[in-house]
């Protein structure tokens, strides 16, 4: 079973319609880091991640990791050995803090995109989050929190997610 982003405002998953929003600047099968657009393919996808005050509403098949204030996630080229991952926050790396105030990251599932050969410069921290406005984003996938919450009883760690452009 996948996760199916049909256009920019249309999360699917089995018989389930989400509304959503994406990258800033659409699609992209060449995404390249700052381009505020979301990648296109078929993509695994990662744990979640959580803010502790959320635990008792997840009922998920996902590992879970709850949210650090320490925690971030690189999106420095520059830094080969910690782009694209999820990092302890260090002012000498640039990366995506993982602990905010506007609760986008409340609750977050890494999409596995340049992962595995990552490559500097190509695009990191692409993620399922969520939004209170469908605004566009820096080319993640943003939905709601009741949403979410539905969608993570469904899915699974095989689970992937499919990001095309109709």
């Amino acid at each position: 079973m996948s996760i199916i982003i049909k256009n920019k405002e249309t999360l699917i998953f089995d018989d389930f319609r989400f509304r959503c929003s994406i990258g800033k600047n659409g699609f992209s099968k060449k995404k390249i880091e700052g381009d505020k657009k979301t990648p296109t393919g078929i993509f695994n996808i990662g744990n979640l991640y959580y803010r502790k005050s959320l635990r008792s509403k997840i009922h998920t098949k996902l590992k879970c990791f709850p949210i650090k204030k320490n925690m971030g996630w690189c999106d420095d080229p520059r830094n080969k050995k910690s782009y694209n991952k999820l990092i302890k926050i260090n002012k000498k790396i640039k990366h995506e803090k993982l602990y905010r105030n506007d609760g986008k990251y409340d609750l977050i599932i890494p999409i596995l995109y340049n992962t595995k050969k990552i490559i500097p410069g190509k695009g990191s921290a692409i993620f399922i989050h969520l939004t209170k406005n469908y605004l566009p984003t820096a080319g993640c996938i943003g939905i709601k929190k009741k949403d979410m919450l539905i969608l993570l009883k469904l899915i699974n760690r095989k689970t992937r997610i499919k990001i095309f452009n109709n």
